[in-house]
């Protein structure tokens, strides 16, 4: 029964087999045969895609003179026409491969047989002829794609020298100013404005009729959008942009951060919400071609008016003194960022109104005196901005103007745009205006911002700020972290008002956003240096990997750690040896996808390994001893953390082991750095190297005349007496000799723990100090015999006598006294100094 049972499932599962290998047996009858296709496919596969971009190309070619007259038509028509070459490089590149195989083949087939020699079989002769002529296709089609390519290239140039002369004319072009036409301009005036209501309120009616609902869900998700960007900066980063009114002395880099976020902030919120709204508007079809133009130009005209206003607000500061940047008095700096805010909305309208000029077809005289107006009165504001006097000292509180060399630029800033309007050229003067205004603030911000990325680099300079003071209290960073990562903070800053900053002056200067987004995405994913292909993109994501390999590895670490082996009860020294061997292991596996992610090739690094095989024969010899050395010591273990240690007449507690060097901290606290050569080649003494299991010697003399084995059995008791000193070994005495002035013996006992070997040390010798006294056991201290023979003694005695009877003032020479004593009558004489 279980053999017939079993049969069916072996057929079923033999059935499988067969099903999944007839597709594979395809597979390589298809790749067997895919040779003899290959030539054909190429052909028929490139030459559609060749035709395409040939008539592409042709087309753009006949649409250039029709965008000759907007800069940013000729911009969308070079991304098309970069993108065709792009295609043609592939196609020619795709011809590569096959060509290579020809080559190969007609290689192998060799020349045709010249006349006289033997004829060689037709199916050699047939298949060169095949190959040559499919060659000569493919060569005429790379030709073809070649032409196309410098026909794209020569467009690309011309479309270059087409903006630069479109710019140059709009600058320079001359426009005759007949002053007598004003009731014609203000006929005209009138009948614009009530074009531009009829239009507006027809769009409205249509809105109100039809399109009520989406109008309303495009302005509540563009106002939710705000509110969460609003509120999430104020949870996160109000504390950088809040101004405290009862901080009378705020830091310098408070107020460059409240200056640089209160206008950073707001200004990307009321961003956010313009740019929502016309997103959804613009994608629920409310907008008309007409309103979606003159409503995308209000929208930028509000948003830039509103961030040069709060821009002066957060330099000038006028309600808050104590938080200015510059020392301007309070009714100056209100009266300055009054101009500074007029001059941005009378800028903003000629900005605004020239769209709407542009839709509604407007005269020409209309468009004249609009702009004329415009920048005359942005020149007299720039003008009534110099002759303020908005300086305050620090001393008498009195108000100054400003410094003579800035009041002129000042002056010669606004009558620039005052003149070039009057004299006609309008479209100079607007630009000028333009770039005073708009790309000012620009400036002031960044500069703003690159001084907070310095000061936030100072040293303690992040860790005094509420964010540092934050992170230290709630993951405990000292003081070194914090300053390193108020150095990141920094770079990231100036990172982030370049990668915002440049943009937007670009564009301010005729730059088009497309062609901006272009060049970022060129900038990001590629560009060649030479033969170096450098991608910014690759480098980011290699440096985001590697952060994240580098904490993971450090998360697995304290895992392993402290959930592993302490619960496993693992030596002390065995887990630093594991979790630093993890770690160098995590960290080399981190870098390797590093740098496969940032594109660099692995098979290039043995370039570098070349070198630093040389750099090592010359000059890393040691390095990289001590770097093996290393490794031996945290595989082999011979030490580990936590052992006491003597190497090199340096003794202490091993603290940790690297791949260089080991630090061991002597009991006076001070950290020794000893090369990992020194330990692996020198003799080491570790006291803990099994366990801590260790002899403590104390030698101990008795005086002459003390019965040796009373002194023996005292001190045996003295030594089982002690409750740290282990029974097994028991102690021992050593009766180690006769010394010059005692008997010396020595105490051996041993201890479980050698650390605790200064503490027994000192209870055992007050032990023996206070057994010997009530023992009677004398501790002799040490003294000098000197033996002279008898035929010296009458005359030391002489000298002796004579010298005390010389007078008092002899006797106080310093000189030692002596006594001579004669002992027995062997002719010695004895005497104690």
């Amino acid at each position: 029964m279980a053999s017939s049972s079993k049969f069916p499932k072996f057929l079923f599962a033999f059935t499988v087999f067969l099903a999944l290998l007839v597709p594979i047996a395809d597979g390589f009858a298809q790749n067997a045969a895919a040779p003899d296709a290959v030539a054909p496919s190429i052909i028929s596969q490139e030459r559609p895609a060749i035709d395409s971009l040939k008539k592409q190309t042709a087309d753009l070619a006949n649409q250039m003179d029709k965008a000759a007259s907007s800069d940013e038509a000729l911009v969308d028509q070079r991304l098309k026409l970069e993108e065709v070459a792009k295609k043609l490089l592939g196609v020619g590149l795709a011809f590569r491969p096959r060509l290579a195989e020809i080559n190969a083949r007609l290689e192998q087939l060799g020349p045709a047989p010249a006349a006289g020699q033997p004829a060689e079989p037709e199916i050699v002769t047939s298949e060169r002829n095949e190959l040559a002529a499919e060659k000569a296709q493919i060569n005429a089609m790379i030709g073809e794609t070649e032409d196309t390519s410098l026909t794209v290239n020569q467009m690309i140039e011309r479309i270059g020298e087409m903006r630069r002369e479109l710019f140059a004319r709009t600058l320079s072009q001359r426009v005759d100013i007949n002053y007598s036409l004003g009731s014609e301009v203000a006929d005209a005036t009138g009948s614009e404005a009530k074009t531009f209501a009829r239009s507006v309120s027809s769009w409205w009616r249509f809105v109100i009729s039809f399109k009520l609902k989406s109008f309303l869900a495009a302005a509540f998700f563009a106002l939710v959008a705000a509110l969460v960007l609003h509120f999430c900066a104020r949870r996160f980063l109000g504390e950088l942009f809040f101004r405290d009114p009862t901080v009378e002395t705020p830091s310098y880099l408070s107020r460059l951060s409240a200056a640089f976020w209160s206008t950073l902030i707001p200004s990307a919120a009321v961003g956010v919400f313009l740019g929502t709204t016309y997103f959804f508007l613009n994608y629920f079809n409310v907008l008309r071609t007409d309103i979606a133009a003159m409503l995308s130009s209000l929208f930028i005209v509000i948003i830039i008016v509103y961030f040069i206003h709060r821009l002066a607000k957060a330099v000038l500061c006028a309600d808050m003194p104590n938080w200015r940047l510059v020392h301007i008095a309070p009714k100056p700096a209100r009266v300055l960022t009054f101009l500074i805010t007029t001059t941005a909305l009378i800028n903003g309208l000629d900005y605004f109104l020239n769209t709407v000029n542009q839709v509604l077809a407007s005269p020409l005289s209309l468009t004249v005196a609009k702009s004329l107006l415009a920048t005359v009165l942005v020149g007299l504001l720039i003008i009534a901005i110099a002759w303020v006097k908005p300086l305050e000292e620090e001393e008498t509180g009195n108000v100054r103007p400003w410094p003579k060399a800035l009041r002129l630029f000042l002056i010669c800033l606004g009558l620039f745009p005052i003149v070039a309007a009057l004299l006609g050229y309008i479209g100079l003067a607007r630009f000028v205006s333009q770039q005073i205004v708009v790309n000012g603030a620009f400036l002031v911000t960044m500069y703003l911002g690159f001084l907070t990325a310095r000061a936030i680099t100072a040293e303690h300079a992040f860790g005094s700020t509420s964010i540092g003071r934050s992170m230290q209290e709630r993951f405990g960073i000292d003081e070194t972290s914090l300053d390193q990562l108020g150095l990141v903070a920094g770079i990231l800053t100036n990172i982030a008002v370049l990668l915002i900053g440049i943009p937007l002056i670009l564009l301010q200067f005729g730059f088009q956003w497309s062609e901006l987004q272009t060049w970022f995405l060129r900038l990001m994913t590629g560009f060649q240096i030479g033969n170096f292909s450098v991608s910014f993109t690759g480098i980011f994501t290699g440096l985001l990997l590697f952060v994240i390999g580098y904490f993971v590895t450090r998360w697995f670490q304290n895992w392993l750690d402290g959930s592993v082996m302490a619960r496993g009860r693992v030596d002390s020294g065995v887990r630093n040896s594991i979790r630093t061997v993890v770690g160098y292991l995590g960290l080399a596996v981190a870098a390797l996808i590093a740098i496969s992610a940032a594109g660099v090739n692995l098979s290039n690094l043995a370039l570098i390994a070349g070198g630093l095989s040389l750099g090592i024969g010359f000059g890393l010899q040691n390095i990289v001893q001590n770097f093996v050395s290393g490794l031996i010591l945290l595989v082999e273990r011979p030490i580990k953390v936590g052992d006491w240690v003597e190497a090199g007449g340096v003794g202490g507690i091993i603290k940790k082991i690297s791949v260089r060097a080991t630090e061991i901290e002597t009991f006076q606290r001070q950290s020794i750095i000893v090369p990992n050569s020194s330990l692996i080649n020198d003799n080491v003494a570790n006291w803990t190297h099994r366990n801590k299991l260790g002899r403590v010697d104390i030698p101990v003399g008795a005086a002459y005349g003390s019965d040796p084995r009373k002194v023996h059995a005292v001190l045996l008791e003295i030594g089982r007496s002690h409750p740290q000193v282990l029974k097994n070994p028991e102690p021992f005495v050593a009766f180690k000799g006769f010394g010059a002035s005692s008997l010396d013996f020595e105490l051996r006992v041993f201890l479980a723990d050698i650390y605790s070997i200064a503490t027994v040390q000192n209870d055992l010798r007050f032990m023996i100090v206070e057994k010997f006294a009530e023992e009677k056991i004398e501790i002799p201290f040490p003294q000098t015999d000197i033996n002279l023979r008898v035929e010296h003694i009458e005359a030391i005695a002489d000298a002796i006598t004579a010298r005390r009877t010389r007078p008092q003032a002899d006797a106080g020479s310093g000189e030692k006294k002596e006594a001579a004593k004669v002992v027995g009558k062997t002719g010695v004489a004895r005497i104690k100094i």
